[in-house]
């Protein structure tokens, strides 16, 4: 996997660790669909009903600094971290889900990012409309809720980003997420494992 040293573009109120970060692109707030834990997940229930299971896709982005491994992150508040990502549409292609969401999500208005969404690094189910997910389907479930897929994705050599305005990007190394579940939640705190299979090339 070749890993690019990458200059963030980031709002005024943003900041980026461990990458260097130029200041002065805005972009407006992008607001979660639901205003609470419990409203989202009546929601999946009440989608659940209509389309099945939720299907997810989220981007792993890596970049690195001194030939160490980050993960870019958006951080909302001060302990929400979360990997770009979105729900797929029924019938919508998985791979073009996730580059119209990273688009949206960090591309600069006017700029075309070409992002090169690789293999897939790993699986997760949330068996019930709870907070727990497993990378498995447990043995009494046959009707898991929500299947998120954790994708791969290449930068350009050079990538400018604009963050919306009430996010912060975050440029985390990968021994900070190591068994970190306390600050990065289960999926996130696991991708140091699920990338060990990967050689890494600095350019």
């Amino acid at each position: 996997v070749g890993l690019v040293t990458c200059t963030l573009e980031v709002t005024p109120n943003g900041k980026s660790s461990g990458i260097n970060a130029e200041y002065g692109g805005t972009k407006e707030p992008q607001y979660e669909k639901d205003a609470s834990v419990a409203a989202r997940f009546q929601r999946m229930r009440d989608e659940y009903a209509s389309i099945g299971m939720r299907k997810t896709v989220e981007g792993v982005l890596l970049v690195h600094e001194h030939n160490l491994p980050h993960v870019l992150l958006l951080q909302l508040g001060t302990s929400f971290f979360k990997l770009p990502g979105a729900e797929v549409a029924p019938g919508e292609d998985e791979v073009e889900c996730l580059k119209k969401c990273l688009s949206e999500t960090l591309g600069r208005q006017g700029d075309t990012i070409h992002w090169g969404v690789d293999e897939m690094i790993c699986n997760w189910w949330r068996p019930n409309y709870e907070p727990p997910q497993y990378p498995y389907i447990p043995p009494h479930v046959t009707k898991p809720k929500e299947h998120r897929r954790l994708f791969l994705v290449r930068l350009p050599e050079r990538a400018m980003f604009a963050v919306p305005r009430n996010y912060k990007l975050v440029a985390a190394p990968l021994f900070e997420l190591y068994d970190n579940s306390n600050g990065y939640g289960p999926v996130i705190s696991t991708l140091p494992q699920n990338l060990s299979r990967f050689s890494y090339v600095y350019a």
